[in-house]
């Protein structure tokens, strides 16, 4: 008996001691208990910069560099095996992409994944890693930024022309007139409506506008801002809309329209599906030396009843409402779900934004949103009959009156399906140019000495 316990025990022993070893030797081996669950990959190009995003289940560490020769960026990631996952990222560059040639991705090491970015172009990457918002998780973000950015004001120029029109030819005073006394046209399923106001409207504007004429010559430049892109859809209907999408679509509606005057040009802070920074779409139009700045959203709200288009001004004493200051924490929370690198903003302009919001600005905002509110008030019911003010981040430009304006509630149903209707789309792109319009023939543009660095 004493010879069979010892037999046992001896045998229980080496057991314990092989569990052991295998536990070790399997902790160990890549794609097991070390390794990170990838949720989803994503590419974002544009003209701007491209973006690729690694979304995990935990936050990864990577570190990068740059080899000439051709040009290439490397990234290795700790923590990853290459699964079906990260092997998509190759498809997902497309050839029309700005920067990026294409993507190979190979196990460098056990539990090391290496990323190869063959470029186009030289490149200034940032490299940043986000906490999970909203419905992210962990996110690892190469942003891919041009070694030399482009200027938005030659950009501007050189798609319009010196004068402001393609190729940079003057419309003549005969020309002007009729572009901006032409009435537009109904669309069908709106109610018709008494256009004599807005002739006579349009008739001051020309005169105080047009290039030639005693009020001002010199173009007038538009800033505008179609909201979220990108990793940040915003809000979100019922049906499944996507409110950057409408943003975007009403958006360049807004500019063919203002591009078609002969006095004035656009200028698009985003004009595809990709995120822009909030305090980037405010440089961009204080770089193009824009004279107003218009901010265009869907909005949203817990309850599904709320509705009507609202236009908002900055405020420098608090929200004019409860329901404004939540919209302004909500469109302010941009680059949290967008992710924006903190670590590269510019602290001058963060500053200038923080300190120079002037009562100036406010006041010549307030006399813009109210000259759009009473045009689209025409196309949809207003939320609020007057301008509502909140501390919008994107509204901050202390030198250019900004507006936000909200075309609807996507999220109640029934505007959602409005939003949609390219009708709707274009009848209230029409009443943004007549606010704008009826702004400027009360309120001639400065002229403008130098450029706004």
């Amino acid at each position: 008996m004493p010879s069979r316990r010892r037999f046992l025990g001896s045998s229980l022993g080496a057991l314990a001691t092989t569990s052991s070893a295998c536990l070790s030797f399997s902790a160990l081996i890549p794609g097991r208990a070390l390794a990170h669950t990838i949720v989803a990959v994503r590419v974002w190009p544009a003209a701007d910069y491209s973006r690729v995003t690694i979304e995990t289940d935990r936050p990864l560490e990577a570190s990068h560099f740059l080899v000439e020769g051709p040009d290439r960026l490397v990234v290795d990631i700790q923590g990853l095996t290459v699964d079906t996952a990260l092997r998509d990222l190759v498809a997902k560059v497309q050839p029309n992409d700005p920067y990026i040639q294409q993507v190979r991705v190979g196990q460098n090491r056990p539990s090391v994944v290496r990323i190869v970015f063959d470029l186009k172009a030289r490149v200034n990457p940032q490299v940043f890693s986000l906490p999970p918002v909203g419905e992210y998780r962990y996110r690892l973000v190469f942003d891919l930024y041009p070694e030399q950015a482009a200027d938005p004001l030659m950009a501007l120029l050189d798609e319009r022309g010196p004068q402001g029109t393609p190729g940079g030819a003057t419309p003549s005073p005969d020309a002007a007139s009729a572009q901006a006394g032409e009435p537009v046209p109904e669309s069908r399923g709106m109610a018709p409506t008494d256009h004599s106001a807005d002739r006579a409207t349009e008739r001051s504007t020309e005169t105080s506008m047009k290039p030639g004429s005693a009020g001002v010559a010199r173009m007038i430049t538009i800033a505008l801002d179609p909201g979220h892109g990108g990793e940040d859809p915003g809000a979100t209907g019922a049906g499944g809309t996507h409110e950057k999408f409408v943003a975007l679509s009403i958006a360049q509606r807004v500019r063919a329209k203002i591009d078609a005057e002969g006095n004035m040009r656009c200028m698009m802070t985003r004009d595809s599906d990709y995120f822009v920074p909030l305090n980037v779409r405010v440089q961009k139009a204080r770089r193009v030396q824009a004279d107003l700045f218009v901010s265009i959203h869907a909005d949203a709200f817990v309850n599904s009843d709320a509705h009507g288009s609202s236009v908002f001004a900055l405020s420098e004493r608090g929200a004019s409402s409860t329901a404004a200051r939540w919209l302004a924490n909500k469109e302010n929370d941009a680059d949290l779900i967008g992710g924006a690198n903190i670590n590269v903003r510019d602290q001058q302009l963060a500053r200038v934004l923080l300190d120079l919001s002037t009562t100036a600005q406010i006041n010549d905002s307030l006399k813009l949103g109210n000259a759009v509110l009473h045009e689209i008030g025409g196309v949809n019911r207003l939320h609020k009959d007057s301008v509502e003010q909140a501390g919008f981040a994107v509204l901050k430009a202390p030198d250019i009156p900004s507006i936000l304006i909200e075309t609807a509630f996507i999220s109640n149903p029934d505007e959602e399906r409005r939003l949609n209707d390219e009708a709707y789309q274009d009848h209230m792109a029409d009443a943004i140019v007549k606010g704008i319009k009826r702004y400027f023939a009360k309120n001639p543009p400065l002229a403008k000495t130098r450029l706004v660095s």
